[in-house]
């Protein structure tokens, strides 16, 4: 089993920084490909974006290339998610995943093929 566990969301107003975490205990973290959903009221879970066990690989939704920065600390069993530029239609709550194999683009990482969740973090950006 893996424990994941987000935190660093909150309000923001448009045009902001949030950075987020995810900590991950029980099973070698670096073991994992780590990735970023988020689901806002009344829609599916999105992919926001992945990054590969060691660090060397990243994707992101093409919506959020530019402003958005997936990153790792193997030696702190962290996975982080800087968000700059916020706007109004990033409000979400963002959960972070692991999966143990498997592509790492959006068209290959959907929410069922991961196999550990969090429990999510609000992020709500004001206008």
């Amino acid at each position: 089993q893996v424990q994941l566990v987000e935190s660093g969301g909150g309000l923001v107003q448009a045009g902001g920084s949030l950075r987020l975490s995810c900590a991950a205990s029980g099973r070698t973290f670096s073991n994992y490909h780590m990735g970023w959903f988020r689901q806002a009221p009344g829609k599916e879970r999105d992919f926001v974006a992945a990054i590969s066990w060691n660090g060397r690989i990243t994707y992101y939704a093409d919506s959020l290339k530019g402003r958005f920065t997936i990153s790792r600390d193997n030696a702190k069993n962290t996975v982080y998610l800087q968000m700059n530029s916020l706007k109004p239609g990033d409000t979400a709550v963002y959960y972070c995943a692991a999966r143990s194999g498997g592509g790492l683009s959006p068209g290959n990482w959907s929410p069922r093929s991961s196999d550990y969740w969090g429990q999510g973090t609000q992020v709500t950006v004001s206008s």
